[in-house]
């Protein structure tokens, strides 16, 4: 009986062993298998960057162009809008001063004529 369960034993260590050895053949085909689409996705990857990169160089230097002609025309409308509106103020003060000298004149004529009526 002894040597019955040595057999068993052995049989049973035996396919342990050869079941042991597929399953790491199997594992290491498809670590393999990883590893090589691993590769493959990199050197896409790489190829993939250096596209984006020359196709984004030359949009970049033309979004900087683009940005300096719209903050140059940004200063010149500006200086447009502050000599507009120095123009503006200092017209309004001319009619202001205008204005003021007219009604003076008005009411110190008007104060003039009263004073003669009531003489």
């Amino acid at each position: 009986m002894e040597m019955l369960s040595k057999v068993a034993l052995n049989q049973s260590l035996t396919f342990l062993y050869w079941v042991t050895a597929v399953f790491l053949i199997v594992i290491g085909g498809f670590l393999t298998k990883f590893l090589y689409d691993l590769i493959k996705l990199t050197k896409n990857l790489n190829i993939t960057t250096k596209i984006v990169n020359t196709e984004l160089k030359p949009t970049i230097n033309e979004l900087k162009e683009t940005l300096h002609s719209v903050n140059s025309i940004i200063k010149s409308t500006d200086q447009s809008v502050d000599s507009l509106k120095s123009a503006v103020g200092s017209t309004l003060n001319k009619t202001k001063n205008l204005s003021d000298s007219i009604i003076g004149g008005i009411l110190k004529g008007f104060t003039t004529v009263l004073g003669l009526f009531r003489k």
